[in-house]
């Protein structure tokens, strides 16, 4: 059996090099996902990035920071790319390109909820901007994820067996 040579996920240090480089983005995906209330294993950190060319060239320092790189002018073109770094796999999508995603970065960031990271602020898609992506993606887990994210707090207590 030969080993994995993955790096493993470590979505703390990626983040804290993305806010060492003051990338200005919004997480999307499982880890907003989590930051919504529904608890799910992920393995990847999915985030838009602000789209002008000097964020996206701290972006790309960032990625060089975590052993990865990606061309400023490549990622503004670009719907989705993968990259793997040294801390696990990101992907970063572009509002207005990607299915799913609202037509500006602008929309996105102005919806999206902020979470402390250790005394700094990290943008989390809001929960509406959220599902809409997940349901245009319509994967098993992002049907999931939603049916997950919108129960009741009926459902939730009969779930846990706590009806009244």
């Amino acid at each position: 059996m030969s080993e994995s040579t993955d790096p493993v996920f470590d979505p703390e240090a990626m983040l804290g090099a993305l806010l060492d480089h003051a990338v200005e983005f919004v997480v999307i995906g499982g880890l907003a996902v989590q930051t919504h209330g529904h608890v799910r294993a992920t393995r990847d950190l999915d985030i838009v990035a602000a789209p002008d060319l000097l964020n996206l060239s701290r972006l790309s320092e960032a990625l060089t920071a975590l052993s990865a790189a990606a061309d400023p002018h490549v990622l503004k073109r670009a719907a989705h790319i993968h990259v793997t770094t040294d801390v696990g796999p990101l992907d970063l999508l572009q509002a207005g390109l990607a299915p799913g995603l609202p037509k500006t970065y602008d929309e996105l960031r102005g919806r999206a909820v902020e979470v402390d990271l250790d005394g700094r602020i990290v943008a989390v898609a809001g929960l509406d901007d959220l599902i809409r992506m997940k349901r245009i993606a319509g994967r098993e887990v992002d049907l999931s994820d939603i049916g997950a994210l919108t129960r009741t707090n009926e459902q939730l207590q009969d779930e846990a067996g706590e009806s009244t």
